[in-house]
């Protein structure tokens, strides 16, 4: 007896996920910042003429699907999701455009089954299988990362022969200025000096040579005038 119940608990177990052999796909998908990416998902035959969904969890109520197939070979689109579901093919494929890092997460891919779509709920859930989806980021934020958050472009400086040869005598005129400009000071402080300790005292003795040749005559002792 006990050999029996340990027999059925994996049935009972694959009959609570039915998900579980009823639909296989990708459990991983990857795609960059700005592409798209598509998931296969396959089903079994009995599940051909069912509606298919895509939805990403958790959502609640479960039903409520991100994009659901309407009819065979019919494709399906809302916002950026898209479906398609050719019976011959027994898969039904999901596209999603323009990537963004949001869109990361979880998925489910699942089959609708009659009493979920009449709205009613049941014991049991729907097929589905879980799809990760990761998103990398895309060359051009790759590229700004590399140069830092704050890039700034700066644009391009072509040189030609007279914006050089300016250049060069703005930098000549700067470096010959700035000496003379400098000296300036040095320069009348040296002249004040040689005011003081040259030019003063020759113009005290010229004066004083003046002064000496134009001095009054007097007369010698013992001399008379003639008469």
């Amino acid at each position: 007896m006990g050999g029996r119940t340990t027999c059925l608990l994996p049935a009972l177990f694959l009959l609570v996920i039915p998900g579980s052999l009823s639909l296989s796909g990708p459990s991983t998908v990857t795609g960059a910042v700005g592409d798209s990416l598509s998931v296969e998902c396959h089903y079994e035959e009995e599940y051909r003429a069912f509606h298919k969904y895509w939805c990403r969890q958790p959502r609640f109520p479960l039903w409520q699907r991100t994009v659901q197939t309407s009819g065979p070979e019919v494709e399906v689109k809302s916002g950026r999701v898209s479906i398609t579901d050719p019976p011959e093919d027994l898969a039904f494929t999901v596209t999603l455009e323009s990537l963004t890092a949001d869109d990361a997460g979880k998925y489910r891919c699942g089959v609708a089954t009659s009493l979920k779509e009449e709205g009613l709920l049941s014991f049991l859930p729907d097929p589905f299988f879980q799809v990760q989806v990761i998103v990398s980021p895309g060359d051009r934020q790759l590229a700004g990362k590399s140069r830092g958050q704050d890039t700034v472009l700066h644009p391009p400086q072509f040189f030609t022969p007279a914006s050089i040869a300016a250049s060069s005598s703005n930098s000549s005129a700067w470096t010959s200025g700035s000496p003379s400009q400098q000296q300036g000071p040095l320069l009348g402080s040296t002249h004040f000096l040689l005011l003081v300790f040259l030019k003063v005292p020759l113009l005290l003795g010229m004066l004083g040579a003046v002064l000496w040749v134009n001095r009054p005559q007097r007369a010698v002792c013992g001399e008379t005038e003639p008469v």
